[in-house]
Protein backbone atom coordinates (compact mmCIF):
# COMPACT_ATOMS: atom_id res chain seq x y z
CA UNK A 1 0.00 0.00 0.00
CA UNK A 2 1.30 3.45 -0.96
CA UNK A 3 1.17 5.26 2.38
CA UNK A 4 1.57 8.87 1.10
CA UNK A 5 -0.81 10.39 -1.45
CA UNK A 6 -1.99 13.91 -2.26
CA UNK A 7 -5.40 14.85 -3.71
CA UNK A 8 -6.54 18.25 -4.96
CA UNK A 9 -10.30 18.74 -4.78
CA UNK A 10 -11.87 20.67 -7.64
CA UNK A 11 -13.82 23.79 -6.67
CA UNK A 12 -17.14 22.69 -8.20
CA UNK A 13 -16.79 18.94 -7.67
CA UNK A 14 -19.99 16.92 -7.13
CA UNK A 15 -19.70 13.19 -6.47
CA UNK A 16 -22.73 10.89 -5.99
CA UNK A 17 -23.03 9.88 -2.35
CA UNK A 18 -26.29 8.79 -0.73
CA UNK A 19 -25.73 9.09 2.99
CA UNK A 20 -28.67 7.41 4.77
CA UNK A 21 -26.70 6.48 7.87
CA UNK A 22 -29.34 7.75 10.30
CA UNK A 23 -32.54 6.30 8.81
CA UNK A 24 -32.81 3.16 10.96
CA UNK A 25 -31.03 1.26 13.72
CA UNK A 26 -31.64 -2.27 14.99
CA UNK A 27 -32.55 -3.49 18.45
CA UNK A 28 -33.04 -6.74 20.30
CA UNK A 29 -36.58 -7.92 20.86
CA UNK A 30 -39.06 -5.21 21.64
CA UNK A 31 -39.70 -6.34 25.21
CA UNK A 32 -36.12 -5.40 26.18
CA UNK A 33 -37.12 -1.75 25.81
CA UNK A 34 -38.72 -2.02 29.25
CA UNK A 35 -35.27 -2.21 30.85
CA UNK A 36 -33.51 0.84 32.30
CA UNK A 37 -30.08 0.08 30.81
CA UNK A 38 -31.66 -0.38 27.37
CA UNK A 39 -33.27 3.06 27.58
CA UNK A 40 -30.03 4.66 28.77
CA UNK A 41 -28.07 3.17 25.88
CA UNK A 42 -30.70 4.25 23.35
CA UNK A 43 -30.75 7.76 24.83
CA UNK A 44 -26.96 7.97 24.40
CA UNK A 45 -27.19 6.82 20.79
CA UNK A 46 -29.98 9.29 20.04
CA UNK A 47 -28.14 12.18 21.69
CA UNK A 48 -24.90 11.60 19.79
CA UNK A 49 -26.14 10.16 16.49
CA UNK A 50 -29.92 10.43 16.26
CA UNK A 51 -31.69 7.78 14.18
CA UNK A 52 -35.13 8.23 12.66
CA UNK A 53 -36.39 4.63 13.00
CA UNK A 54 -35.76 1.52 15.08
CA UNK A 55 -36.42 -2.10 14.07
CA UNK A 56 -36.38 -5.27 16.12
CA UNK A 57 -38.01 -8.65 16.64
CA UNK A 58 -40.70 -9.85 18.98
CA UNK A 59 -43.58 -7.41 18.56
CA UNK A 60 -46.07 -10.27 18.93
CA UNK A 61 -43.98 -12.59 21.09
CA UNK A 62 -45.48 -13.55 24.42
CA UNK A 63 -43.29 -11.29 26.58
CA UNK A 64 -45.09 -8.30 25.01
CA UNK A 65 -48.39 -9.94 26.06
CA UNK A 66 -50.42 -8.40 23.23
CA UNK A 67 -52.35 -11.50 22.16
CA UNK A 68 -54.58 -13.06 24.83
CA UNK A 69 -57.47 -15.53 24.85
CA UNK A 70 -60.32 -16.20 27.24
CA UNK A 71 -63.14 -18.74 27.37
CA UNK A 72 -66.70 -17.54 27.91
CA UNK A 73 -69.41 -19.24 29.97
CA UNK A 74 -70.40 -21.33 26.94
CA UNK A 75 -66.89 -22.73 26.55
CA UNK A 76 -66.13 -20.65 23.45
CA UNK A 77 -62.68 -19.10 23.04
CA UNK A 78 -62.29 -15.43 22.22
CA UNK A 79 -59.27 -13.28 21.37
CA UNK A 80 -58.49 -10.12 23.27
CA UNK A 81 -55.56 -7.73 23.06
CA UNK A 82 -53.41 -6.19 25.76
CA UNK A 83 -51.43 -3.13 24.68
CA UNK A 84 -50.00 -2.15 28.06
CA UNK A 85 -46.38 -2.99 27.26
CA UNK A 86 -46.68 -1.86 23.65
CA UNK A 87 -47.72 1.60 24.85
CA UNK A 88 -44.79 1.78 27.28
CA UNK A 89 -42.32 0.85 24.54
CA UNK A 90 -43.76 3.19 21.91
CA UNK A 91 -44.00 6.07 24.39
CA UNK A 92 -40.33 5.61 25.23
CA UNK A 93 -39.32 5.54 21.56
CA UNK A 94 -41.23 8.66 20.64
CA UNK A 95 -39.86 10.47 23.69
CA UNK A 96 -36.39 9.84 22.24
CA UNK A 97 -37.54 11.04 18.81
CA UNK A 98 -37.29 7.65 17.16
CA UNK A 99 -40.11 5.79 15.41
CA UNK A 100 -40.60 2.08 14.77
CA UNK A 101 -39.86 0.31 11.54
CA UNK A 102 -42.41 -2.33 12.46
CA UNK A 103 -41.39 -5.94 11.96
CA UNK A 104 -44.43 -8.20 12.28
CA UNK A 105 -43.40 -11.28 14.23
CA UNK A 106 -43.02 -13.64 15.88
CA UNK A 107 -46.12 -15.81 16.39
CA UNK A 108 -47.96 -15.66 19.74
CA UNK A 109 -47.84 -19.16 21.22
CA UNK A 110 -51.62 -19.36 21.56
CA UNK A 111 -52.03 -18.51 17.88
CA UNK A 112 -49.22 -20.69 16.51
CA UNK A 113 -49.63 -23.84 14.45
CA UNK A 114 -46.54 -25.46 16.02
CA UNK A 115 -44.02 -25.30 18.84
CA UNK A 116 -40.77 -24.48 16.99
CA UNK A 117 -38.98 -21.51 18.56
CA UNK A 118 -35.81 -19.50 18.05
CA UNK A 119 -33.40 -17.89 20.51
CA UNK A 120 -32.99 -17.98 24.25
CA UNK A 121 -36.29 -16.13 24.61
CA UNK A 122 -38.19 -18.67 22.46
CA UNK A 123 -39.81 -16.67 19.70
CA UNK A 124 -42.33 -18.93 17.93
CA UNK A 125 -41.52 -19.21 14.22
CA UNK A 126 -44.43 -21.30 12.93
CA UNK A 127 -47.30 -20.05 10.75
CA UNK A 128 -50.56 -19.07 12.40
CA UNK A 129 -53.09 -21.79 13.07
CA UNK A 130 -55.65 -19.31 11.74
CA UNK A 131 -54.70 -16.67 9.19
CA UNK A 132 -57.90 -14.82 9.98
CA UNK A 133 -56.86 -14.55 13.63
CA UNK A 134 -53.40 -13.36 12.62
CA UNK A 135 -54.81 -10.66 10.34
CA UNK A 136 -57.20 -9.52 13.06
CA UNK A 137 -54.25 -9.22 15.47
CA UNK A 138 -52.27 -7.12 12.98
CA UNK A 139 -55.25 -4.87 12.28
CA UNK A 140 -56.15 -4.43 15.95
CA UNK A 141 -52.55 -3.46 16.76
CA UNK A 142 -52.36 -0.89 13.98
CA UNK A 143 -55.72 0.60 14.85
CA UNK A 144 -54.68 0.90 18.48
CA UNK A 145 -51.45 2.67 17.51
CA UNK A 146 -53.37 5.03 15.22
CA UNK A 147 -55.86 5.85 17.94
CA UNK A 148 -53.11 6.50 20.50
CA UNK A 149 -50.54 8.34 18.38
CA UNK A 150 -52.63 9.70 15.51
CA UNK A 151 -53.32 8.38 12.02
CA UNK A 152 -51.04 10.87 10.27
CA UNK A 153 -48.14 9.79 12.47
CA UNK A 154 -48.56 6.03 12.44
CA UNK A 155 -49.16 5.60 8.69
CA UNK A 156 -45.60 6.88 8.16
CA UNK A 157 -44.14 3.92 10.07
CA UNK A 158 -42.79 1.33 7.58
CA UNK A 159 -44.00 -2.25 8.07
CA UNK A 160 -42.02 -5.42 7.30
CA UNK A 161 -43.64 -8.85 7.30
CA UNK A 162 -41.61 -11.34 9.37
CA UNK A 163 -37.84 -11.86 9.61
CA UNK A 164 -35.56 -14.09 7.49
CA UNK A 165 -38.17 -16.63 6.31
CA UNK A 166 -35.55 -18.16 4.01
CA UNK A 167 -33.83 -19.63 7.08
CA UNK A 168 -35.51 -22.67 8.69
CA UNK A 169 -34.57 -21.36 12.13
CA UNK A 170 -36.76 -18.28 11.62
CA UNK A 171 -39.66 -19.76 9.61
CA UNK A 172 -40.66 -23.39 9.86
CA UNK A 173 -38.97 -25.39 7.08
CA UNK A 174 -38.11 -22.09 5.32
CA UNK A 175 -41.37 -22.75 3.48
CA UNK A 176 -41.46 -20.17 0.69
CA UNK A 177 -45.03 -20.86 -0.37
CA UNK A 178 -46.26 -20.51 3.20
CA UNK A 179 -44.36 -17.25 3.67
CA UNK A 180 -45.85 -15.84 0.49
CA UNK A 181 -49.28 -16.70 1.85
CA UNK A 182 -48.43 -14.92 5.10
CA UNK A 183 -47.20 -11.89 3.19
CA UNK A 184 -50.22 -11.66 0.89
CA UNK A 185 -52.76 -12.00 3.68
CA UNK A 186 -50.88 -9.56 5.93
CA UNK A 187 -50.38 -7.01 3.14
CA UNK A 188 -54.11 -7.01 2.35
CA UNK A 189 -55.04 -6.76 6.04
CA UNK A 190 -52.77 -3.74 6.57
CA UNK A 191 -54.02 -1.91 3.48
CA UNK A 192 -57.57 -2.51 4.64
CA UNK A 193 -56.80 -0.53 7.78
CA UNK A 194 -55.25 2.32 5.77
CA UNK A 195 -53.91 2.17 2.23
CA UNK A 196 -51.23 4.72 3.11
CA UNK A 197 -49.26 2.19 5.13
CA UNK A 198 -46.06 1.15 3.35
CA UNK A 199 -45.47 -2.61 3.52
CA UNK A 200 -42.48 -4.66 2.40
CA UNK A 201 -40.59 -7.94 2.58
CA UNK A 202 -39.27 -10.60 2.32
CA UNK A 203 -36.54 -9.70 4.88
CA UNK A 204 -34.27 -12.50 3.69
CA UNK A 205 -30.67 -13.13 4.71
CA UNK A 206 -27.96 -14.96 2.82
CA UNK A 207 -29.18 -18.44 1.93
CA UNK A 208 -30.59 -18.62 -1.60
CA UNK A 209 -31.13 -14.88 -1.47
CA UNK A 210 -31.22 -14.42 -5.25
CA UNK A 211 -33.83 -17.16 -5.62
CA UNK A 212 -35.98 -15.74 -2.84
CA UNK A 213 -35.87 -12.18 -4.16
CA UNK A 214 -36.75 -13.27 -7.68
CA UNK A 215 -39.54 -15.60 -6.57
CA UNK A 216 -40.91 -12.93 -4.23
CA UNK A 217 -41.10 -10.40 -7.05
CA UNK A 218 -42.70 -12.98 -9.34
CA UNK A 219 -45.26 -13.77 -6.65
CA UNK A 220 -46.11 -10.09 -6.20
CA UNK A 221 -46.48 -9.74 -9.97
CA UNK A 222 -48.66 -12.84 -10.28
CA UNK A 223 -50.93 -11.82 -7.38
CA UNK A 224 -50.95 -8.13 -8.37
CA UNK A 225 -49.54 -7.10 -4.99
CA UNK A 226 -48.14 -3.54 -5.22
CA UNK A 227 -45.40 -4.12 -2.66
CA UNK A 228 -44.07 -0.77 -1.42
CA UNK A 229 -40.46 -1.76 -0.84
CA UNK A 230 -38.14 -4.76 -0.70
CA UNK A 231 -36.11 -5.75 2.38
CA UNK A 232 -33.07 -7.90 2.88
CA UNK A 233 -30.10 -8.32 5.27
CA UNK A 234 -26.36 -7.93 4.75
CA UNK A 235 -23.55 -9.59 6.73
CA UNK A 236 -19.91 -9.79 5.66
CA UNK A 237 -17.95 -12.50 7.48
CA UNK A 238 -17.13 -16.13 6.89
CA UNK A 239 -18.59 -18.91 9.04
CA UNK A 240 -17.42 -18.39 12.63
CA UNK A 241 -15.14 -20.75 14.54
CA UNK A 242 -16.62 -21.52 17.97
CA UNK A 243 -14.54 -21.39 21.12
CA UNK A 244 -16.32 -21.37 24.49
CA UNK A 245 -18.92 -18.62 24.56
CA UNK A 246 -17.53 -16.99 21.41
CA UNK A 247 -17.45 -17.24 17.64
CA UNK A 248 -14.43 -15.90 15.77
CA UNK A 249 -15.15 -14.82 12.20
CA UNK A 250 -12.99 -13.56 9.34
CA UNK A 251 -14.06 -10.57 7.30
CA UNK A 252 -14.90 -10.99 3.64
CA UNK A 253 -13.70 -8.70 0.89
CA UNK A 254 -16.17 -5.78 0.85
CA UNK A 255 -16.59 -5.98 -2.92
CA UNK A 256 -18.20 -9.42 -2.57
CA UNK A 257 -20.99 -7.97 -0.46
CA UNK A 258 -21.46 -4.90 -2.65
CA UNK A 259 -21.77 -7.13 -5.70
CA UNK A 260 -24.40 -9.24 -3.93
CA UNK A 261 -26.41 -6.12 -3.10
CA UNK A 262 -26.17 -4.97 -6.70
CA UNK A 263 -27.58 -8.32 -7.80
CA UNK A 264 -30.64 -7.75 -5.62
CA UNK A 265 -31.10 -4.31 -7.18
CA UNK A 266 -30.78 -5.80 -10.67
CA UNK A 267 -33.32 -8.54 -9.95
CA UNK A 268 -35.88 -6.07 -8.58
CA UNK A 269 -35.33 -3.71 -11.50
CA UNK A 270 -35.82 -6.52 -14.00
CA UNK A 271 -39.53 -6.36 -13.14
CA UNK A 272 -40.85 -3.34 -14.99
CA UNK A 273 -43.65 -2.63 -12.52
CA UNK A 274 -41.19 -2.69 -9.59
CA UNK A 275 -38.21 -1.00 -11.22
CA UNK A 276 -36.68 1.58 -8.93
CA UNK A 277 -38.71 0.77 -5.81
CA UNK A 278 -36.90 1.18 -2.52
CA UNK A 279 -34.68 -1.55 -1.11
CA UNK A 280 -34.12 -1.35 2.64
CA UNK A 281 -31.36 -3.31 4.36
CA UNK A 282 -33.15 -3.89 7.64
CA UNK A 283 -30.13 -5.57 9.23
CA UNK A 284 -26.41 -5.32 8.56
CA UNK A 285 -23.18 -5.79 10.46
CA UNK A 286 -19.92 -7.62 9.95
CA UNK A 287 -20.70 -10.92 11.72
CA UNK A 288 -24.24 -12.28 12.09
CA UNK A 289 -23.71 -13.74 15.57
CA UNK A 290 -24.05 -11.76 18.85
CA UNK A 291 -20.91 -13.23 20.41
CA UNK A 292 -18.26 -12.30 17.83
CA UNK A 293 -15.41 -10.33 19.45
CA UNK A 294 -14.80 -8.56 16.15
CA UNK A 295 -17.80 -6.31 16.87
CA UNK A 296 -15.99 -4.64 19.78
CA UNK A 297 -12.86 -3.71 17.83
CA UNK A 298 -11.39 -0.81 15.90
CA UNK A 299 -11.13 -3.10 12.89
CA UNK A 300 -14.91 -3.37 12.91
CA UNK A 301 -15.16 0.43 13.00
CA UNK A 302 -12.90 0.87 9.98
CA UNK A 303 -14.64 -1.89 8.00
CA UNK A 304 -18.06 -0.40 8.74
CA UNK A 305 -16.80 2.98 7.53
CA UNK A 306 -16.20 1.43 4.12
CA UNK A 307 -19.70 -0.07 4.25
CA UNK A 308 -21.35 3.24 5.11
CA UNK A 309 -19.58 4.91 2.21
CA UNK A 310 -21.21 2.52 -0.27
CA UNK A 311 -24.45 1.04 1.08
CA UNK A 312 -26.53 4.00 -0.10
CA UNK A 313 -25.54 3.40 -3.73
CA UNK A 314 -28.35 0.92 -4.41
CA UNK A 315 -30.31 0.90 -1.14
CA UNK A 316 -32.74 3.38 0.36
CA UNK A 317 -31.55 2.63 3.89
CA UNK A 318 -29.32 0.31 5.90
CA UNK A 319 -30.00 -0.49 9.54
CA UNK A 320 -27.05 -1.50 11.72
CA UNK A 321 -27.80 -4.47 13.94
CA UNK A 322 -27.88 -3.19 16.77
CA UNK A 323 -27.69 0.06 18.78
CA UNK A 324 -26.80 -1.62 22.10
CA UNK A 325 -25.76 -4.80 23.86
CA UNK A 326 -28.92 -5.36 25.92
CA UNK A 327 -29.62 -8.35 23.74
CA UNK A 328 -30.47 -11.98 24.46
CA UNK A 329 -30.53 -14.14 21.34
CA UNK A 330 -28.05 -16.57 22.89
CA UNK A 331 -28.83 -15.66 26.46
CA UNK A 332 -27.67 -12.96 28.83
CA UNK A 333 -23.99 -12.15 28.12
CA UNK A 334 -21.42 -12.86 30.80
CA UNK A 335 -19.20 -9.78 30.31
CA UNK A 336 -19.47 -6.17 29.09
CA UNK A 337 -17.24 -6.92 26.09
CA UNK A 338 -18.54 -10.18 24.63
CA UNK A 339 -18.72 -9.46 20.90
CA UNK A 340 -22.27 -8.15 21.03
CA UNK A 341 -23.83 -6.51 18.00
CA UNK A 342 -24.27 -3.13 19.69
CA UNK A 343 -22.70 0.25 19.12
CA UNK A 344 -22.72 0.57 22.90
CA UNK A 345 -21.35 -2.00 25.36
CA UNK A 346 -23.23 -2.72 28.57
CA UNK A 347 -22.33 -0.09 31.12
CA UNK A 348 -23.01 2.64 28.56
CA UNK A 349 -19.56 2.39 26.95
CA UNK A 350 -19.41 3.45 23.27
CA UNK A 351 -17.49 1.04 21.05
CA UNK A 352 -15.27 2.34 18.22
CA UNK A 353 -18.00 1.65 15.64
CA UNK A 354 -20.28 4.06 17.54
CA UNK A 355 -18.04 6.88 16.39
CA UNK A 356 -18.01 5.70 12.80
CA UNK A 357 -21.78 6.28 12.80
CA UNK A 358 -21.44 9.61 14.59
CA UNK A 359 -18.89 10.78 12.04
CA UNK A 360 -21.04 9.77 9.05
CA UNK A 361 -24.08 11.43 10.63
CA UNK A 362 -22.06 14.65 10.72
CA UNK A 363 -21.06 14.20 7.08
CA UNK A 364 -23.84 16.35 5.62
CA UNK A 365 -23.28 18.37 2.46
CA UNK A 366 -22.34 17.97 -1.19
CA UNK A 367 -19.85 15.17 -1.74
CA UNK A 368 -16.69 16.42 -3.42
CA UNK A 369 -14.50 13.34 -3.00
CA UNK A 370 -15.10 9.65 -2.45
CA UNK A 371 -12.76 6.67 -2.58
CA UNK A 372 -12.31 3.28 -0.93
CA UNK A 373 -10.76 5.02 2.06
CA UNK A 374 -12.33 8.48 2.33
CA UNK A 375 -15.40 10.68 1.85
CA UNK A 376 -15.33 14.49 1.87
CA UNK A 377 -18.34 16.81 1.68
CA UNK A 378 -18.63 20.57 1.24
CA UNK A 379 -21.21 22.45 3.26
CA UNK A 380 -23.28 25.46 2.22
CA UNK A 381 -21.07 27.79 4.27
CA UNK A 382 -17.99 26.71 2.26
CA UNK A 383 -16.52 24.53 5.02
CA UNK A 384 -15.62 20.87 4.61
CA UNK A 385 -16.11 17.67 6.56
CA UNK A 386 -14.46 14.36 5.83
CA UNK A 387 -13.69 10.87 7.02
CA UNK A 388 -10.61 8.78 6.30
CA UNK A 389 -10.32 5.14 7.35
CA UNK A 390 -7.58 2.54 7.20
CA UNK A 391 -9.37 -0.78 6.72
CA UNK A 392 -7.42 -4.04 6.48
CA UNK A 393 -8.72 -7.59 6.39
CA UNK A 394 -5.45 -8.90 7.73
CA UNK A 395 -3.11 -6.84 9.88
CA UNK A 396 -0.42 -4.93 7.96
CA UNK A 397 0.71 -2.51 10.65
CA UNK A 398 0.86 0.27 8.05
CA UNK A 399 -0.37 3.82 8.46
CA UNK A 400 -1.86 5.70 5.56
CA UNK A 401 -1.04 9.39 5.12
CA UNK A 402 -3.29 11.52 2.95
CA UNK A 403 -3.09 15.17 1.97
CA UNK A 404 -6.20 16.93 0.67
CA UNK A 405 -6.08 20.37 -0.93
CA UNK A 406 -9.48 21.97 -0.45
CA UNK A 407 -10.55 25.20 -2.23
CA UNK A 408 -11.55 27.69 0.46
CA UNK A 409 -11.88 31.46 0.82
CA UNK A 410 -9.95 33.38 3.43
CA UNK A 411 -6.41 33.74 4.68
CA UNK A 412 -6.43 31.13 7.42
CA UNK A 413 -8.40 28.00 8.22
CA UNK A 414 -9.34 26.03 11.29
CA UNK A 415 -8.65 22.29 11.08
CA UNK A 416 -10.26 19.89 13.54
CA UNK A 417 -9.62 16.15 13.69
CA UNK A 418 -11.20 13.40 15.77
CA UNK A 419 -9.33 10.11 15.76
CA UNK A 420 -10.62 6.66 16.66
CA UNK A 421 -8.00 3.94 16.49
CA UNK A 422 -6.34 1.28 18.59
CA UNK A 423 -4.09 3.81 20.33
CA UNK A 424 -6.55 6.65 21.00
CA UNK A 425 -10.05 5.20 21.41
CA UNK A 426 -9.95 1.58 22.44
CA UNK A 427 -12.00 0.64 25.51
CA UNK A 428 -11.58 -3.05 24.67
CA UNK A 429 -7.82 -2.78 25.19
CA UNK A 430 -8.30 -1.06 28.54
CA UNK A 431 -10.82 -3.69 29.66
CA UNK A 432 -8.28 -6.39 28.76
CA UNK A 433 -5.58 -4.56 30.73
CA UNK A 434 -7.94 -4.45 33.73
CA UNK A 435 -8.07 -8.24 33.71
CA UNK A 436 -11.33 -8.52 31.72
CA UNK A 437 -13.69 -8.09 34.69
CA UNK A 438 -17.18 -9.47 34.13
CA UNK A 439 -18.80 -7.07 36.61
CA UNK A 440 -17.67 -3.47 36.33
CA UNK A 441 -17.41 -1.14 39.29
CA UNK A 442 -18.56 2.46 38.85
CA UNK A 443 -14.92 3.54 38.80
CA UNK A 444 -14.11 1.03 36.04
CA UNK A 445 -17.12 2.16 33.99
CA UNK A 446 -16.03 5.77 34.28
CA UNK A 447 -12.49 4.93 33.17
CA UNK A 448 -13.71 2.84 30.23
CA UNK A 449 -15.98 5.67 29.08
CA UNK A 450 -12.99 8.02 29.16
CA UNK A 451 -11.03 5.55 27.01
CA UNK A 452 -13.96 5.33 24.58
CA UNK A 453 -13.72 8.94 23.39
CA UNK A 454 -12.08 10.08 20.14
CA UNK A 455 -8.78 11.93 20.37
CA UNK A 456 -9.42 15.56 19.42
CA UNK A 457 -6.82 17.85 17.86
CA UNK A 458 -7.11 21.35 16.40
CA UNK A 459 -4.81 23.59 14.37
CA UNK A 460 -4.67 26.79 12.39
CA UNK A 461 -3.11 26.89 8.95
CA UNK A 462 -2.54 29.47 6.25
CA UNK A 463 -4.62 29.23 3.08
CA UNK A 464 -2.21 29.06 0.16
CA UNK A 465 -3.18 29.60 -3.49
CA UNK A 466 -6.84 29.49 -2.49
CA UNK A 467 -6.54 26.04 -0.85
CA UNK A 468 -6.40 24.66 2.64
CA UNK A 469 -4.00 21.75 2.92
CA UNK A 470 -5.15 19.03 5.29
CA UNK A 471 -2.80 16.22 6.31
CA UNK A 472 -4.45 13.12 7.74
CA UNK A 473 -2.72 10.06 9.15
CA UNK A 474 -4.89 7.03 9.79
CA UNK A 475 -3.24 4.22 11.67
CA UNK A 476 -4.16 0.62 11.00
CA UNK A 477 -7.88 0.07 11.75
CA UNK A 478 -8.24 3.78 12.37
CA UNK A 479 -11.06 6.18 11.47
CA UNK A 480 -10.30 9.91 11.37
CA UNK A 481 -12.96 12.61 11.06
CA UNK A 482 -12.00 16.15 10.12
CA UNK A 483 -13.52 19.59 9.64
CA UNK A 484 -12.00 22.53 7.78
CA UNK A 485 -13.37 26.06 7.75
CA UNK A 486 -12.10 29.58 7.15
CA UNK A 487 -11.36 31.49 10.36
CA UNK A 488 -10.55 35.04 11.44
CA UNK A 489 -9.32 36.20 14.83
CA UNK A 490 -11.86 38.09 16.91
CA UNK A 491 -9.67 38.55 19.94
CA UNK A 492 -10.47 40.70 22.93
CA UNK A 493 -8.51 43.94 23.18
CA UNK A 494 -5.02 43.19 24.40
CA UNK A 495 -5.26 39.43 24.15
CA UNK A 496 -2.32 37.73 22.39
CA UNK A 497 -2.31 33.96 22.16
CA UNK A 498 1.39 33.80 21.25
CA UNK A 499 2.32 35.73 24.37
CA UNK A 500 0.10 33.46 26.46
CA UNK A 501 1.95 30.34 25.34
CA UNK A 502 5.35 32.01 25.54
CA UNK A 503 6.14 32.50 21.86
Amino acid sequence: MDSTKCFRIEKDAQIPFNNKVDYCIGTGRMGLALQKEYQEQLALVQEEIGFSHIRGHGLFSDDMAIYQEYTDENGKKHAEYNFTYLDLVMDSYLKLNIRPFLELGFMPDKMASGEQTVFYWKGNVTPPASYDAWCELVQATLRHLMERYGEEEVVTWPIEVWNEPNLPGFWKDADMEEYFKLFARTFAAIKEVDSRFRVGGPAICGVEDEKWIRMFMEFCRKESIPVDFVTRHHYTTELPEKDGHYGYAKLREPEEGFANLQTTRDIVDSFEEFKGIEIHITEFNTSYIPNCPLHDTNRNAAYIARQLSRLGDVNESYSYWTFGDIFEELGVPFTPFHGGFGLVANGGIPKPTFWTFKFFKDLQGTCVYRSDEAVIVKREDGSYRGIVWNMTLEGTGEDICRTYQLPIEGKECFILTKTVDEATCNPLKLWHAMGEPSSLSEEQKKLLKEAAKPFVEADRAAVQDGCAQVNITARENGVVYFEVKAVEDKSDRGYCYKRVIGK
